[in-house]
């Protein structure tokens, strides 16, 4: 398991995209429409083959079917970073291993884009929504690589929980992610052109 992306949630998709270019002090590029969720974002690529997404409900969509994922059907006040993504080469096989909540497979597609991705049915992972979203890429293709270098490298993410000594025993060492107990939060700590920055 691997770290993909980490997400940043706002009521609106210019506000989710303004705090991550207001905190990295860089533009981010465009993205595109999730039709299953009704969402949309845009997006940043950073070193070491990772990316950020700025995401928020499409209001030119229609309402989904199912809750859609990341939580947004609750989310509301200030755009935040939300949650974190970590790809899996089996995801099937990954979620045998893992608590209930983190949701089943589902099967989505962006343009020349094919992934899995497991989405609780009430659209909240455990922990708080804390526990990572787990994608399984299909193909050779992978959204980093269709991104510009934004000068943009991510240190660390610190995972904040209650019960972060029982996520990380889950969860197992992963590059560029610690763990630290206290109130529940995502706190992303980046190299940037403009120098050291913190992404919240």
């Amino acid at each position: 398991m691997l770290l993909d992306h980490l997400a940043v949630a706002g009521e609106t998709l210019e506000e989710a995209a303004a705090h991550v270019e207001q905190a990295l002090g860089v533009a981010l590029q465009p993205g595109g429409k999730h039709a299953k969720f009704g969402t949309h974002n845009r997006l940043l690529g950073l070193r070491d083959g990772l990316y950020l997404e700025a995401i928020a409900i499409d209001p030119q969509a229609e309402t989904p079917a199912r809750t859609r994922w990341f939580d947004l059907d609750r989310f509301e006040g200030p755009p935040r970073l939300s949650n974190w993504i970590c790809r899996v080469p089996d995801i099937d096989a990954s979620l045998t291993l893992f608590p209930d909540g983190v949701g089943k497979p589902i099967d989505l597609d962006r343009g020349a884009l094919r992934w899995r991705m497991a989405v609780p049915p009430n659209g909240r992972l455990p922990y708080d929504n804390l526990f990572p979203a787990l994608i399984q890429w299909q193909g050779d293709l992978y959204p980093a690589q269709m991104l510009q270098e934004s000068g943009c490298r991510l240190r660390r993410l610190v995972v904040t929980h209650p019960d972060a000594l029982e996520l990380a025993n889950i969860l197992g060492a992963l590059e560029h992610v610690v763990f630290d107990t206290g109130p529940a939060a995502l706190r992303a700590e980046f190299d940037t052109p403009h120098g050291p920055r913190v992404l919240e």
